[in-house]
């Protein structure tokens, strides 16, 4: 059995999208883990990349005013991601391509976001926080710009870290030049310090003239993505409660390697995440039985073949 997809990228994030109406995927969780594999997962043939940074199953109302849409993201690992700026771009970007509307209410485990589609994408992305019992944090009080003593030892030893939930839990750590950080042996102390027991993205933040340039290692990928719209609004939030920002512009300009993001976090207002989005291409994919292809064994068996005539990468559009 296959299913139809669609590949779409948010700034560097990219995602498998299949529209959940009709979804005959019973196991999203191993069908993420299968075609979510960066070694063997779906490919982009047009980058020779595999993989991808989840998988979007959306079901879109077309009904509704504005048009909504229902989004589930099934995370590399094969859970359940509450919240996912970029994720929730490409989201209105898809809902865009299937309908005449510009303005979409996307339903979120985190909350109901508004999108608005231009020449970009832009999407409300909540109120950041850092209330410890929201983040969450074990302890009682916010951790702000605090080094962490269960830390020393190991490589994030003596960084000091602000926690913020934007949708999800990340701890933002400053630092001089974000290219010098060992992000596979730094981040993952952090990500799974007692300090966050529901664990943490980690986002590693550099000043870049007036904006930021940003490295973010992400909680169910387990590694880091070429960006993070949750991590660049942690980012341009933590900046502001630390006294960071050098500019007095709505928008901070926030770079992860993918590409430049627009952050505004306003006093009294939810932040908004802009910045593009896009469809790469799109194909069918086998649907996986217990995280094998049916079927199918060996290397195969994880993606790395396909059971039809169709390459891994679908069709380029």
């Amino acid at each position: 059995m296959t299913v139809a997809f669609e590949k779409y990228d948010g700034a560097g994030n990219d995602f498998v999208v299949v529209d959940a109406d009709g979804d005959p995927v019973e196991d999203r969780a191993a069908f993420a883990r299968v075609h979510c594999d960066r070694e063997v997962g779906v490919e982009d043939e047009a980058s020779a990349r595999h993989g991808a940074d989840g998988v979007l199953f959306l079901s879109l109302d077309v009904t509704a005013t504005p048009p909504r849409v229902t989004m589930t993201l099934v995370q590399p690992d094969g859970s359940i991601a509450e919240m996912c700026g970029n994720g929730a771009r490409c989201v209105a970007a898809w809902a865009a391509d299937r309908t005449d509307a510009s303005t979409f209410d996307i339903d979120t485990p985190a909350g109901t976001r508004r999108a608005v589609v231009d020449d970009e994408v832009a999407v409300e992305m909540g109120v950041p926080t850092v209330d410890p019992a929201e983040v969450p944090l074990a302890a009682d009080e916010p951790l702000v710009d605090t080094v962490l003593d269960e830390l020393d030892g190991t490589p994030a030893a003596g960084l000091a870290v602000t926690a913020v939930n934007t949708g999800v839990p990340h701890a933002v750590v400053f630092v001089d030049d974000v290219d010098a950080v060992e992000i596979d042996a730094v981040a993952p102390p952090i990500r799974h310090a007692e300090a966050f027991p529901e664990g943490a993205n980690v986002t590693f933040a550099s000043a870049d003239g007036e904006g930021f340039r940003q490295r973010t290692y992400e909680r169910g990928v387990e590694g880091e993505t070429r960006a993070c719209g949750t991590g660049a609004v942690a980012v341009a939030a933590a900046a502001k409660r630390l006294g960071r920002l050098d500019t007095d512009d709505e928008w901070v300009t926030v770079s992860p390697p993918g590409g430049d993001l627009a952050v505004s976090v306003p006093d009294d207002g939810p932040a908004r995440l802009r910045g593009p989005a896009r469809k790469r291409f799109e194909g069918a994919l086998p649907v996986p039985e217990d995280d094998r292809i049916a079927g199918v064994t060996g290397e195969a068996a994880l993606g790395a073949d396909r059971l039809d005539d169709t390459p891994a990468g679908g069709r380029d559009q």
